[in-house]
């Protein structure tokens, strides 16, 4: 058997190579989903489908629609949802993902900061589980596979 994750959140940094990485080194067999991680991709994805916009809020609003398009699409493929909530960017998109998750009644595992635990307790509330690292919510996930 092999679980179909969707990967939710900011596309900023290395988050998801870092819980792949680790992932593989457990023997884990999951399948990894998500949003488009090169960001420069995701930001014109827009005009490159599209066209030319007139200004940055309709090149926003197109990429917008391409990309939710895609996260709809991999997210109902998904057989649990991690989203991630880090310190240092904004995260509206991973708070978008994980209220996602929760309406199509997908599993949803938070990975949070306890520094984040008030901005985020309605989510966490929501979710099958809370942790604060992704070792967590991999050992979890490996918790699965296991018979005895």
């Amino acid at each position: 058997m092999e679980l179909n994750v969707y990967l939710a959140g900011q596309i900023h940094d290395d988050w998801r190579e870092e819980l792949r990485a680790k992932s593989e080194k457990m023997g884990l067999p999951l399948h990894f989903l998500g949003p488009m991680e090169n960001h420069e991709r995701s930001d014109n994805i827009g005009e490159e489908i599209l066209g030319e916009q007139p200004d940055n809020i309709f090149k926003d609003e197109a990429a917008s629609s391409l990309n939710n398009l895609r996260t709809q699409i991999l997210m109902q493929k998904a057989d649990v949802v991690i989203a991630l909530f880090g310190e240092k960017y904004k995260q509206w998109n991973t708070a978008m993902d994980a209220g996602a998750a929760a309406a199509l009644g997908k599993p949803l595992i938070v990975i949070r900061p306890e520094e984040l635990h008030h901005p985020v307790k309605e989510i966490a509330n929501k979710s099958q589980l809370t942790v604060e690292s992704m070792d967590q919510a991999l050992q979890a996930l490996s918790y699965i596979f296991e018979t005895k």
